[in-house]
């Protein structure tokens, strides 16, 4: 290996699952974000052998996506450390501040996950891009938008502060657009194929004399100037690529779904670093020290340096160097594999590579087949895993969760990244294998027609009983087709959509949202104990004896929303002690405490069943615990309203919310136009869920039905009227089309007294979707 190669430092794991966002300041500090809802620092202990201290320094309740460091400015000595996630909000901390203070500023405005954060060079702004196809730009210091970047057709993956007066964004859409620091749009640059997910300034020293660099789905990094003229193209990804920054030698670095990490010089390839994960998410270089840091799908943070003195000790890069070469490598990542037309190992020792990161496939004495990179620097072949076949592809059954399907897809669902798992069985109808996955990830009913084309398109030609081979495009690991809901893409699948667009009224099933990462909630509800019991909250403190009892809750609690067996006494046990923290902690607390409460609702009906030693139900605690009542805390009580949705998975569960429909509805009716995307969201689930049982066979006949359908029916104009967020207004209109087939007063009612008619008129407006459109005319057809 070349002295000039960058070779592993350190290997940073602490984070609980894939880590989607890395920033480097200084040579003594490493930040990263993950799916696992948290941002960590990590600060550098010693030098020789690096070695690092992590520390958490915000922990949310769902996926943090994007991390930007604002360098030190007047203030703000240390600087500022902004991430942003799932949950639309951009939060801005102080390095080193524990995660219980307040955070510096929260940024509201997003109404959807934010995907892309970058920060002025001067520190005087912020810029973020969304999912809900905006960029935004956020003053330091005064904390509130001070410009929304329109015009983008899609998803905003990227964004670049390329100076005090202009910013570069990057759309699904294809397109680059320039706007200037107030807003203003200047031009477009057109010329990239695919989704343009990543942007980067150049340095001066490049020899193409560009301003900045891109990059996406087609795997091609091109060089710009600022006015639109293309002047490089650097190729050697074989798939996504999803970062780049620059080096201080001018030199460029990107990382991608190929698994590596590359390094350009000029326009050539001059080093690859292959990681034993799926896809390296994010990469950062140090500034000061050209360092760089990369985060992977495999969970960790790694740091990799020039300088001998600050790289590893031997045994650690060896390990390194052995788990990338002991990793496997799914079938369609590298395309069909004539096994017996391959070479043997002695081609690695009679060929040379034509030019750093080339990718052959070797037939190894004992049959398999292996993958060698070739590096520039060491001359010499590396190998780089093993070639495996993916599942769903060779017409046996998979097991996932202790059930076989016919496939088991991994589908990505935010920025390209991790996969969450799709099981599918030829007997079903891929509509409703689609609505269960849209529902058991929380996901936007927006996908609905999309997973299920996903569904269609990789199983044409596949019958019950015969062996299913998944043709070229079924590529459940992310190369050139991987999925991607809610973008328009040439690299997607693209089968066409059933001839007609199934009827979506009336709903007769409930929903629920139970995804959750468990071990990371049980270690949120542990730090926050240590915590209570430091601040001196004896009473609420939970004992050593019920730690055990919340730890001996997990597995059956993961086994039950999976749907195999679990043991119901651990349940129960659980169920009591997280109704003592609903009911104890301070609001601050409350959050890991209320979302294993809708865990349990979905689960058990123990649930339904608690009682408190008043004789209270759940409602009656959560109406006790006062988390209705602070609206500064949209988190709490949209965990709460998913727990009254949740309750619909039992038979107890659906009769304790019909019994204490008044008191629910109570409590959550001045939620129901809350401008928190979630919580709305969650408001009109639980609405959803209603309208399914007083539509029901059980329920439909009784004398209450119709009052209750006309109270929801009230709060539906509304929503309906003046929600903006496409998903909220589409289950408000799936819950109103539903409550209809109560009978013809509410129908009339619709009509007359809530002018139904004139919502919809609204929504036609306000959300200009088929689906939206859709269900409005099945609608109008019922009144």
């Amino acid at each position: 290996m070349s002295s000039s190669d960058f070779r592993l430092s350190a290997s940073l794991e602490e984070h609980e699952d894939d880590v989607r966002g890395v920033a480097f300041p200084h040579p003594k500090l490493v930040i990263s974000v993950s799916r696992d809802a948290t941002v960590r620092e990590w600060k550098l202990l010693q030098p020789e052998p690096p070695r690092y201290d992590c520390s958490i320094t915000s922990h949310g309740s769902s996926f943090v996506n994007a991390v930007a460091f604002c360098p030190p400015i007047k203030g703000y000595p240390d600087g500022l450390i902004i991430s942003g996630g799932k949950d639309t909000i951009i939060e801005v901390r102080e390095p080193g501040r524990e995660p219980d203070k307040d955070a510096e500023a929260l940024l509201l405005g997003h109404a959807h996950n934010v995907c892309a954060l970058d920060v002025s060079q001067d520190g005087t702004y912020v810029v973020s891009g969304s999912w809900d196809s905006s960029a935004r730009v956020w003053r330091v210091g005064k904390w509130e938008c001070d410009a929304l970047l329109e015009g983008h057709q899609g998803s905003v993956w990227a964004v670049l502060a390329y100076d005090k007066d202009t910013i570069i964004t990057g759309c699904a859409d294809q397109i680059i657009r320039i706007y200037t620091s107030t807003g203003k749009f200047l031009h477009t640059i057109k010329g990239s194929t695919d989704v343009v997910r990543a942007l980067c300034r150049v340095s001066p020293k490049h020899p193409s004399e560009a301003d900045f660099a891109s990059a996406g789905n087609d795997g091609v990094i091109r060089l710009w100037r600022l006015n639109g003229k293309q002047v490089g193209e650097l190729h050697g990804h074989e798939s996504f690529i999803y970062s780049l920054t620059s080096l201080p030698t001018g030199e460029l670095v990107s990382s991608g779904e190929d698994r590596t990490v590359r390094i350009w010089r000029d326009n050539e390839c001059v080093q690859t670093i292959t990681h034993p994960a799926i896809s390296v998410w994010g990469v950062a270089a140090c500034p000061e020290n050209g360092d760089i840091v990369s985060g992977a799908s495999d969970k960790k943070v790694r740091v990799f340096s020039r300088v001998k003195e600050r790289q590893a000790a031997p045994e650690v890069i060896q390990a390194f160097e052995e788990a990338v070469s002991g990793s496997s490598i799914p079938k369609q990542q590298v395309g069909d594999v004539e096994k017996e037309k391959l070479p043997g190992p002695e081609f690695l020792q009679q060929k040379s590579g034509t030019k750093e990161g080339q990718v052959i496939m070797i037939k190894e004495d004992d049959g398999s087949v292996g993958a060698y990179q070739w590096s520039q620097g060491n001359q010499s072949w590396m190998s780089v895993g093993t070639v495996v076949d993916a599942v769903g592809s060779s017409g046996k059954k998979t097991d996932y969760f202790g059930k076989d399907y016919d496939y088991v897809f991994d589908v990505d669902i935010e920025d390209g990244k991790p996969p969450l798992k799709l099981p599918y069985n030829l007997s079903q109808n891929p509509y409703e294998a689609a609505t269960k996955f849209i529902q058991d990830n929380e996901l936007p009913m927006t996908y609905l027609d999309q997973v299920a084309n996903f569904i269609t398109s990789n199983t044409q030609g596949a019958t019950l009983g015969q062996s299913s081979q998944a043709p070229a495009g079924a590529d459940p690991y992310g190369t050139e087709s991987r999925y991607r809901p809610g973008e328009s893409t040439s690299s997607a699948p693209t089968s066409s959509l059933p001839t007609s667009r199934p009827k979506v009224l009336p709903q007769t099933s409930y929903l629920s949202i139970k995804a959750a990462n468990l071990r990371t909630i049980r270690k949120k509800i542990e730090e926050l104990n240590e915590q209570l019991t430091n601040e001196g909250y004896r009473d609420a403190v939970l004992s050593t004896s019920q730690l055990t009892a919340l730890e001996a809750m997990i597995k059956p609690l993961e086994q039950s929303l999976a749907g195999t067996s679990s043991g119901n006494d651990a349940l129960q046990s659980g169920v009591d002690l997280v109704m003592q923290m609903v009911a104890s902690w301070p609001a601050g607390q409350q959050l890991p405490a209320l979302d294993l409460l809708r865990l349990l609702t979905a689960t058990t009906p123990a649930a339904a069943a608690y009682r408190s030693s008043e004789g209270g139900t759940l409602v009656d605690v959560l109406e006790g615990s006062k988390v209705f009542e602070d609206p500064d805390r949209p988190n709490n009580i949209m965990l709460a309203v998913r727990a009254f949705s949740n309750l619909f998975e039992t038979s107890e569960g659906r009769t304790l919310a019909e019994q204490s429909f008044d008191k629910i509805h109570s409590l959550v009716k001045s939620s129901a136009n809350n401008s928190n995307r979630n919580l709305t969201i969650a408001v009109t689930t639980l609405y959803v869920n209603y309208a399914v049982l007083y539509t029901s066979s059980s329920y439909s006949s009784e004398p209450h039905a119709m009052d209750r359908g006309l109270t929801l029916m009230d709060d539906l104009s509304s929503i309906i009227r003046t929600t903006v967020d496409s998903e909220a207004v589409y289950r408000g209109l799936v819950t109103a089309g539903t409550l209809l087939g109560i009978g013809e007063e509410l129908q009339m009612a619709a009509k007359e007294i809530y002018d139904l008619d004139g919502a919809l008129k609204k929504a036609e407006q306000a959300v200009k979707e088929p689906r939206i459109k859709g269900v409005v005319a099945e609608i109008r057809a019922l009144l």
